[in-house]
């Protein structure tokens, strides 16, 4: 603790009472700066490491197709926007109102099980999803 004389004379020290801010405004600039710095290092979006398997290429119709990505870590997003596993079918339902193609394209990592592809393929067609296609790497 510090001690001062306040009072000018005699040689009684009193205690100051008051607290020392620049150790707290020093140790909030780092952390700033370090956050300023990491941030651009910061990944956007899921990384989906696509199987690899022959096929043609698909055609798509006039309408957007609707992507949906599903990575091994279990994230899904459709196009950019993430959605929960209970939010994907009434999501899907407000995306296809109105619309006569009701097609989906699904990138599925190879890391994912078959099982969980399986899940996400049935709760598809729970959303009225008449058509399905799985995206894969061409050899």
């Amino acid at each position: 603790m510090a001690v001062g004389n306040f009072g000018g004379g005699g040689d009684e020290y009193t205690p100051i009472t008051e607290m020392n801010m620049v150790p707290f405004i020093d140790v909030m600039l780092v952390l700033l700066i370090i956050s300023m710095v990491t941030t651009p290092f910061l990944e956007q979006g899921v990384n989906v490491d696509l199987p690899v398997a022959g096929g043609k290429t698909l055609q798509t119709g006039q309408e957007a197709t609707i992507v949906i990505y599903y990575s091994k870590d279990g994230n899904l997003r459709i196009g950019d926007t993430p959605v929960s596993r209970s939010d994907l079918i009434r999501t899907l339902k407000q995306k296809f109102e109105g619309r006569k193609d009701k097609g989906v394209v699904l990138h599925g990592d190879k890391g994912v099980s078959y099982g969980s592809i399986v899940e996400i393929m049935a709760m598809l067609q729970g959303a009225g999803i008449e058509q399905l296609g799985l995206v894969t790497q061409q050899e």
